[in-house]
């Protein structure tokens, strides 16, 4: 009973994590409200929008998002600095950003946010 009892918080904890994993769930610990509060305080950026984060595998979270940016903006330095912002600021290693120009906003679907 007591083997039983040490084993089954630690199997009901991996069980809910491969779950997640499975069901690509943004991270529990993650607002994305903040991660677009962050992004949208760098220089050179307008906007941001469909910003999604999901568990790649344990312990390892992605975040992919859309970046309207100024039409005088480097692209190279403002990825290094997006790239630089996640995972300083959130731990996020992977992440993944479409950057676009201020005028591509009306070729977005309306169902985007």
């Amino acid at each position: 009973m007591v083997i039983a009892a040490l084993i089954l918080p630690r199997t009901w904890r991996l069980f809910r994590e491969s779950v997640d994993v499975l069901l690509e769930a943004a991270p529990r610990n993650l607002d994305l409200a903040e991660v677009r509060r962050h992004i949208l305080d760098l220089d050179g950026v307008l906007d941001v929008h469909d910003v999604h984060a999901w568990l790649i595998t344990s312990g390892m979270p992605a975040v992919s998002a859309h970046v309207v940016v100024q039409e005088d903006a480097t692209h190279g330095l403002l990825l290094d600095r997006l790239c630089d912002c996640l995972r300083v600021d959130f731990g996020i290693e992977h992440s993944t950003f479409q950057l676009e120009p201020a005028t591509h906003r009306g070729h977005e679907y309306a169902a985007h946010d």
